[in-house]
């Protein structure tokens, strides 16, 4: 039994608050600023208490009626276009992953391992360098400001492949050899037994996944040019103006920034235990 030591549990403690202020803090600057009007924003020293117009702004920035310069795309429709986008990545990836996987550990044919190892020396390419031919192939089908556009060249996963590859291989072939002898097909053997067994790894990745779609920013920014398909992580960086003497409505930027927050954590939060389990279960 470890003896506990009241001094290092005091240090613990202090540097857990310590570290949750640093990353808390800028937060909370965003939410006083998204109160507050653009005067009172741009003012030295800002304030540092939340403000009486949390109402207006919000209404604002969810509706597009606003004044500044920039895009002034309703906050409410580029959120819908990222939920759309995150949930059409994150279940793809799984998807594709799953069966990928399965065939590949599961399934005998010619070049298997070739084909494995040419999904995960993907890994070693770096965005910036697929981005381009990938472009002129959406591009070329007339994908460009559609959700096709946005989501199918962002649905395969080599780590998603590989993950769930790892995981496979320690099934106990006794299973499938179970499954067999009872007349299973490989599908009812991978709906039956692999999908309940893959529960927690497929909760945690979802929450990755989710993630990395909604925070899409380089893709978006190639492929759309209309308004009304922008997703909201784009959608904050076009309602500030690069030039001219326009002014940027800060207030309004700052509501759309926390109301672009709150997916991501709502699903984290939610699915907290899931995607714990799944990333430290000893089974896998």
């Amino acid at each position: 039994m470890v003896e506990r030591n009241r001094f290092l549990s005091i240090l613990t403690h202090v540097v857990l608050i310590l570290g949750v202020l640093v990353v808390a803090f800028p937060v909370y600057l965003t939410f006083v600023a998204s109160t507050h009007t653009t005067q009172e924003v741009v003012q030295v020293p800002m304030p540092l208490s939340p403000g009486s117009h949390l109402l207006d702004n919000y209404k604002a920035a969810l509706s597009g009626e606003r004044s500044g310069g920039g895009s002034h795309a309703p906050v409410a429709r580029m959120m819908t276009v990222s939920l759309v986008m995150a949930l059409s990545i994150a279940i793809g990836k799984i998807a594709i992953s799953l069966l990928s996987a399965f065939a590949i550990v599961y399934f005998r044919f010619p070049m298997r391992m070739a084909f494995f190892w040419a999904i995960f020396v993907t890994l070693m390419l770096p965005v910036e360098v697929r981005i381009l031919p990938t472009y002129k192939v959406v591009s070329d089908l007339g994908l460009l400001n559609s959700y096709a556009g946005l989501t199918i060249p962002l649905i395969a996963s080599a780590t998603a492949t590989f993950l769930y590859r790892q995981f496979f291989l320690t099934v106990p072939d006794e299973l499938a050899e179970a499954a067999r002898m009872d007349g299973a097909g490989p599908m009812r053997f991978f709906k039956d037994v692999l999908l309940p067994l893959s529960a927690t790894s497929t909760a945690a990745l979802f929450v990755i996944q989710f993630i990395y779609g909604w925070n899409q920013y380089l893709w978006p920014l190639l492929i759309t040019t209309n308004e009304s398909m922008y997703p909201v992580v784009l959608g904050i960086k076009q309602m500030m103006p690069t030039g001219g003497d326009a002014q940027v409505e800060w207030n309004v930027v700052m509501a759309t920034a926390i109301l672009a927050m709150l997916p991501p954590a709502l699903v984290v939060t939610l699915m907290q235990k899931w995607f714990v389990k799944g990333l430290v279960d000893t089974e896998k």
